[in-house]
């Protein structure tokens, strides 16, 4: 199968990159940005030559539907939402791993603040968090965000067993700094992320809609969420901790059954006997979940950590291309975390 990448000088690009040139069915046939057009991809960064060659091209729909069979939008939010209707017109399959097109118009322009796709578009896609989506023949895949990868992951399993209370769910989640992308602001610099820790977007962070809507879809009684997001002083790497209270007491015993059963079939999800670390996950497309209850204050603990770039990102795109096309969910990302 041959793929197409849109916006790969970014992060979640070269993710794609280093994730495509190891998988035995797909090859890369062409790359696009806005910038550095007719210059090969390797003799700007020098770490790919000998993994991605190519030349960047400008983007041009026609051409990518061409000489490709699906294209990845590896680019920040307001830009697919602008690009993707005529590969959707002419029923291509398209992975948007950007938030265009995850959330209903409205919801869309009011936490992004960006014209919406229109409904006609919006309809076709596919919200897809792999281990709990039904991909088999789905044409048009917008991925999840990597702060909703890590909660919604953490979460559900707890909503279909109908053990926690719903109205109850605060969530407090840290990120690497590429998780803010590759453009440079003044909360990026290193002389302010260095050595530091900072809460921002505290109640209106673009991803939080995203995990009620998909929250709501296995326990339609939760109402909202309590959502923080803070940066991390590391480069890669979730951490979402959340904090629920049990409609009754279980067991470690239960609540682990509980997990089992939503992930025992899931290559990409460990349920761990301690809390995660990052460490664990870093360059990997896995997600450790682990969670301690407090008898006392009847409020269970979970601890989901994911690498932002892999399984926030780039890598369940690919595992999501997996599950479309009917391959093995692993292939191309089965990989061990980098550790150090």
């Amino acid at each position: 199968m041959k793929v197409s990448i849109v916006g790969i000088t970014g992060y979640s690009g070269f993710e794609l990159v280093k994730i495509l040139n190891n998988h035995k069915k797909v090859t890369i046939a062409s790359i696009h940005a806005t910038k550095d057009i007719s210059r090969r991809l390797s003799d700007i960064y020098p770490y790919l030559s000998g993994i991605c060659d190519l030349v960047i091209e400008a983007f041009d729909a026609k051409a990518i539907m061409a000489v490709s069979d699906l294209v990845f939008f590896a680019t920040p939010s307001g830009i697919a939402s602008q690009l993707a209707a005529p590969f959707v017109a002419a029923d291509f399959p398209v992975i948007d791993l950007s938030g265009d097109h995850r959330l209903p118009a409205d919801v869309y322009e009011k936490w992004y603040h960006k014209p919406p796709v229109s409904d006609a578009v919006l309809s076709q896609f596919t919200y897809a968090l792999t281990e709990w989506t039904d991909l088999k023949g789905k044409r048009f895949v917008s991925n999840p965000g990597c702060y909703a990868t890590a909660t919604e992951l953490a979460l559900l399993p707890l909503l279909k067993a109908d053990v926690i209370e719903e109205d109850a769910i605060i969530v407090d989640a840290k990120s690497g700094l590429t998780g803010a992308g590759k453009a440079l602001s003044e909360a990026s610099h290193f002389v302010n992320v260095h050595d530091n820790y900072v809460t921002y977007k505290l109640n209106h962070h673009q991803h939080i809609p995203e995990i009620v809507q998909m929250l709501q879809e296995v326990n339609p009684k939760v109402p909202y969420i309590q959502f923080s997001t803070s940066l991390l002083p590391v480069n890669r790497g979730i951490m979402a901790t959340s904090y629920v209270k049990l409609k009754k007491p279980l067991s470690k015993a239960a609540l682990d059954a509980i997990y089992q059963a939503a992930y025992e079939d899931k290559p990409f999800v460990r349920v761990q006997e301690d809390l995660p670390e990052l460490h664990n996950v870093i360059g990997s497309n896995f997600t450790d979940i682990g969670f301690i209850y407090n008898e006392v204050t009847n409020v269970l603990t979970v601890v989901s950590v994911i690498d932002n770039l892999m399984k926030g990102a780039a890598g369940q795109a690919v595992q999501n291309l997996n599950a479309m096309m009917g391959w093995d969910e692993t292939e191309g990302l089965l990989v061990s975390p980098s550790y150090l």
